[in-house]
């Protein structure tokens, strides 16, 4: 009955209130006797005190106190009065906070229990979004206990490890990963690590693979625990070894023709000393003599290896240039930061893209850079600027910097070269990649001093003009040699 009282709105409870102390009032002054219906206003009090606040529940309080009191038995008197008064006020009042309490801690009850509800829901929900994202992660994710124990594994380790669905968990991992199972997981007062490493593993039927390692430990009630993830990167390593053989074997054929090039001017040159000195009857009878003769024409016979300007040709294709200048950005920024110099890219908007070797390509830029690196190490202005432009159906790539400059200009792009560092190569190769792309690297003045200018092809260009590009003759003995010429290292050409 009283649950179905406080049912409702509040303006609803008030009148039910309102219509129970009238009722009672009625009563009490309607009958006879000496009878106390004043008790009775503590049912409305009870409904009141879920919907009104506290200032308002002490004034029904007094208004009932004054209703029990004037329509009450007998008559009211100071010295009896007051204190029964009080204690009526008392009880009415002590109700209405009663239901009051009752019904804000009922409220504050369920609104706590639909934020633990909301709270499962959305935990339900991220561990559902998590093992998803777990389970199609294409890397394969593990966790461990101290003991090197798989615990749990998705789909892309069991794949790795060449293990049935739903089997890895329980095996231990050092028979797999030897070192990442060595790892130390530390204890409570040992902070947690996160790092990473590449190591080489061992899938369940014997076969070695090469994996690049992210693995973090972290803490738990059961104990220290290491989750890791790892990824397969064979393939990348026969890549790229496969790609620093061709480079090898590009390069090994660039130097054998440039010393096959040198070879064969000093084998004209004996030959023509050779020709002067065979006027003289005496040597030209001379067995010796002759000899000497077949030796030089044999030796230029073996020097005909021409410098093949196709070198790489198999690997030309379209090349957006924006992307080439970000992966040297990417590998010159910090190197260059360390040696205080500052490099500025001067990059215009809507460059076509350019026909080229990617790998050659940023490899005769990363050449120049470090050429001009070392051009401004002892200078006090040590800048390095790389400006694009679009120029007569080309794409000009300069690299200037703030260097002395060329001290022998006629010398620059001649292999073997004196002073320069190493065998003098770097300039020489450099420009042979260029024209192997129907490029050309040349030296020329800009607006900060001397600058080299790499020339590449538009592929729109080249395309509107239906042009095959094809490796051309250029002859390699131009001149050259600058002062600070690239010396051979791992990374950039000799």
């Amino acid at each position: 009955m009283l649950s179905f009282l406080l049912q409702g709105s509040r303006r609803q409870a008030v009148i039910r209130a309102a219509v129970m102390i009238a009722i009672v009032a009625l009563l009490d002054w309607r009958v006879e006797g000496n009878v106390f219906f004043g008790f009775l206003y503590l049912f409305p009090m009870l409904i009141l005190g879920s919907r009104l606040p506290r200032w308002q529940l002490a004034a029904v309080a007094v208004g009932c106190t004054f209703l029990a009191e004037w329509l009450g038995p007998g008559h009211w008197q100071p010295h009896p009065g007051i204190p029964r008064d009080i204690f009526i006020f008392t009880a009415y009042f002590g109700t209405g906070l009663f239901a009051y309490e009752s019904a804000r801690n009922r409220q504050l009850t369920m609104e706590h229990i639909q934020e633990m509800e909301q709270e499962v829901d959305l935990r339900r929900d991220a561990e559902q979004q998590l093992k998803i994202l777990i389970e199609s992660s294409p890397a394969a994710i593990v966790t461990m206990d101290a003991t090197g124990k798989v615990l749990m594994a998705n789909q892309a380790a069991h794949q790795l490890l060449r293990f049935e669905p739903e089997t890895l968990p329980g095996w231990s991992l050092k028979t797999f990963l030897p070192p990442l199972a060595s790892v130390p997981y530390g204890g409570q007062s040992t902070p947690s690590f996160r790092t990473a490493m590449q190591c080489y593993g061992r899938r369940r039927d014997g076969e070695v693979f090469l994996a690049d390692v992210w693995f973090s430990s972290y803490q738990t009630r059961s104990g220290p625990r290491l989750a890791a993830m790892l990824v397969d990167v064979s393939e990348d390593l026969r890549d790229r070894e496969e790609f620093s053989l061709h480079q090898l074997m590009t390069g090994s054929r660039l130097v054998v023709g440039a010393v096959a090039h040198e070879i064969r001017n000093l084998c004209s040159a004996i030959s023509v000393v050779q020709a002067n000195l065979a006027r003289n009857p005496a040597l030209a009878r001379n067995e010796d003599f002759q000899a000497l003769g077949n030796l030089v024409e044999g030796l230029e016979k073996v020097a005909t290896l021409e410098l093949r300007q196709s070198a790489g040709s198999d690997q030309l294709a379209s090349v957006d240039l924006y992307a080439v200048l970000d992966e040297l950005r990417i590998v010159t920024e910090v190197p260059l930061r360390e040696s205080d110099v500052l490099i500025r890219f001067e990059l215009p908007k809507g460059l076509p893209r350019v026909w080229a070797d990617r790998h050659h390509l940023l490899q005769i830029l990363l050449n120049l850079i470090k050429n001009s690196q070392r051009a401004v190490q002892d200078e006090n202005r040590k800048e390095i600027t790389i400006r694009v432009a679009h120029e007569e159906g080309r794409v000009v790539v300069r690299v200037c910097d703030t260097g002395p400059g060329v001290v022998a200009p006629d010398r620059l792009f001649q292999p073997f070269q004196r002073g320069a560092e190493a065998s003098g190569l770097g300039l020489y190769i450099s420009r042979a990649f260029a024209r192997a792309f129907d490029g050309d690297l040349r030296y020329e003045s800009g607006p900060d001093g001397w600058c080299f200018a790499l020339d590449l092809t538009s592929c729109d260009d080249r395309a509107s003009s239906g042009e095959t590009l094809e490796a051309n003759g250029h002859d390699q003995d131009s001149a050259g040699g600058r002062s600070h010429a690239l010396s051979g290292s791992a990374k950039p050409l000799a």
